[in-house]
């Protein structure tokens, strides 16, 4: 793709690397087939290739973001599909996430649109607000339906039926190794994960101590910064990322930052580009080197093989792990030799509408890429679904009486650990 950027422009960082990703388009609409908002609203300016040239356009003019703009950015999941398809390597993540920096920065949002945002900003990545506010929302649920706005009811809606006590393996604290020390690993335990479902971190924490982890909980540890990133609240996440590399690098030696949340993963990966032109570059580059997502660290350090289970596994890869990590036939394998009997949804690379905080802003579409990804996982007759991603567990689980669990919940049992409490029922 042509660009026609002045040397003024240029100068700045952001618009550089902007640059050389249009110039690498080559219009060809590759992306067009595996982009889930295309696919259910069939609008060119809703596709990967559609967004590129109005981002483009936006950029080369150096003008404020304006309401065609902002609509069509919004409804982009950030699944990253598109990523994984195009033939000509085009970074999509780092084109959309500096065009949604440029809406923050040039756009004035109607007055409900930005208090959703700045109350989601403000809510979810802090466990103990979270709680709250889901206590909030689990009272506000019989009156959903008065509720004017579609995204207020799917916050509302979003209210767990239960809610877990506080999981205290999420406080900062070294677990040992089980036997002999081979590794020494640090967990990042997420923000919505330990106020959704602790039992993802405390089934993570025993399966790397079995395998032989020295397992640190480092202090001053937070959310890792995606939340912000994806909503183009740069200075929020930036500081919520500094914090975690801070904490990490705290630590002293470590084989690995282990990540049990593929969306958290993605991010964590990135803080070299993030950071790049700051003085935390080093070490964010350091921190982004030793991410690895808990399946793609336990592919490298072995599993023991474990007895058939007679358990049909149907896993749902999250877009995060496949498309932002390049991580997919890890899970798989490893399910597979743990005993499990493991398939696959047809289209397994299309999102499940979960996407971060996008199931809340555009419930509509979110709804209807749910429906589609809970009848092709169904239709494979599964007696447990299993995902790497607790958004994808969540908005997965509110669409299907399966039982939805987190893979390394099952590894876990596999070699020793308790049954996952969402298959008590199961055989």
């Amino acid at each position: 793709m042509q660009t026609n950027f002045t040397p003024e422009q240029l100068a700045d960082p952001g618009i550089a690397r902007a640059n050389e990703i249009l110039r690498a388009c080559v219009h060809c609409g590759f992306c067009t087939a595996t982009c889930p908002s295309y696919q259910v609203l069939g609008d060119e300016l809703d596709s990967p290739r559609g967004r590129i040239y109005l981002i483009k356009d936006m950029l080369e003019n150096d003008r404020p973001a304006d309401v065609k703009i902002v609509k069509h950015l919004d409804r982009c999941l950030s699944c990253l599909a598109c990523m994984t398809t195009c033939p000509s390597g085009v970074h999509y993540m780092h084109l959309i996430d500096h065009a949604r920096a440029h809406v923050e920065r040039t756009y004035r949002r109607p007055f409900l649109d930005r208090m959703l945002r700045w109350t989601l900003a403000q809510i979810v990545p802090y466990p103990g607000r979270f709680r709250l506010a889901m206590g909030g929302a689990k009272l506000a649920k019989p009156f959903a339906r008065f509720l004017p706005d579609a995204r207020l009811r799917a916050m509302v809606g979003m209210a767990p039926k239960t809610i877990p006590p506080v999981s205290r393996n999420d406080d900062a604290q070294t677990f040992p190794a089980m036997g002999e020390r081979k590794y020494r690993v640090a967990l990042q335990i997420g923000c919505a994960q330990r106020a959704l479902n602790t039992d993802i971190n405390d089934a993570t924490i025993r399966l790397l101590r079995r395998l032989g982890c020295e397992v640190v909980i480092p202090r001053n540890l937070g959310c890792c910064g995606a939340l912000s990133h994806h909503m183009g609240r740069e200075d929020e996440s930036h500081a919520q990322a500094a914090r975690n590399i801070h904490a990490y690098l705290s630590e002293g030696d470590l084989d690995a930052v282990i990540i049990n949340t593929s969306g958290c993963g993605t991010t964590v990966k990135d803080y070299g580009h993030m950071f790049r032109q700051g003085p935390l570059a080093g070490e964010a580059a350091k921190v982004a080197a030793l991410a690895k997502d808990v399946t793609e660290f336990l592919a490298q350090v072995g599993l023991p093989e474990g007895a058939p289970k007679g358990l049909r596994v149907a896993y749902h890869a999250a877009c995060s792990l496949q498309h932002g990590q390049k991580v997919k036939s890890a899970p798989k394998d490893l399910l597979k030799r743990a005993g499990f009997e493991v398939v696959e949804p047809a289209d397994s690379h299309l999102c499940c509408g979960s996407a971060g905080t996008y199931n809340l802003l555009q419930p509509e579409i979110s709804e209807e890429l749910k429906r589609r990804k809970v009848a092709t996982l169904e239709a494979r007759a599964p007696q447990v679904i299993a995902a790497g991603n607790i958004g994808c567990m969540i908005q997965i689980g509110s669409g299907t009486g399966v039982p939805v669990v987190h893979t390394v919940e099952l590894l876990d049992w596999a070699t020793g650990g308790p049954k996952p409490p969402a298959l008590a029922a199961t055989p």
